[in-house]
């Protein structure tokens, strides 16, 4: 396994604590008038999301963490859970709701993400940053409702997004997965 100097962090970077994967978010390399310099580090715990700051003296070493991105294509749900296949050696992965958070609502046949892998478990996914989606249900336009309004809608995968007033059902839109928001017809 890997090991990184303080020196060698950048934002992005993969290290264990405990046995536990980190991402840095951000890091200050801190030198007091008095005492050893030390590097200032908040990290996203890669299991649950939460932010913590860790204080690493500079010259110490920290793990990297086992972690690995694979491309896979989404095929279809069932009990189980959301079926995929490595697109680099076709095999099957079901991973459960809980691994793919709000990245469920934006999944259409075939639509390829990566996978988060860490010590050979999927932990995270990674969708594109837009897809295009068709609208299944929304409210008719009517005379009055043109400009700069927006109204609810529900496409084709369940995702709930706000769209202009002059979509309609049938409508394919292109959809920020990040934010929900609708970008373009």
């Amino acid at each position: 396994m890997s090991q990184f100097a303080t020196n060698q962090f950048r934002k992005g970077l993969k290290i264990e604590f405990d046995g536990v994967p980190f991402e840095i978010v951000d890091f200050q390399h801190v030198s007091p008038g008095k005492g050893r310099a030390f590097t200032r580090t908040k990290v996203k715990n890669m299991l649950n999301g939460n932010v913590t700051e860790k204080t690493i003296t500079s010259g110490d070493k920290v793990d990297g963490a086992n972690t690995e991105q694979v491309e896979m294509q989404y095929l279809y749900k069932d009990a189980a859970g959301y079926n995929f296949m490595n697109q680099a050696n076709y095999d099957q992965v079901v991973i459960q709701e809980e691994t793919l958070g709000s990245g469920k609502d934006f999944l259409q046949e075939n639509l390829v993400i990566q996978v988060m892998y860490y010590n050979e478990r999927p932990i995270g996914v990674e969708l594109p940053t837009f897809v295009a989606l068709k609208i299944t249900e929304t409210d008719p336009a009517f005379k009055g409702d043109t400009v700069g309004g927006t109204k609810p809608a529900v496409l084709e995968t369940g995702a709930k997004v706000q769209v202009p007033f002059h979509l309609k059902e049938g409508d394919v839109i292109k959809v920020d997965t990040r934010d929900y928001a609708y970008v373009e017809k």
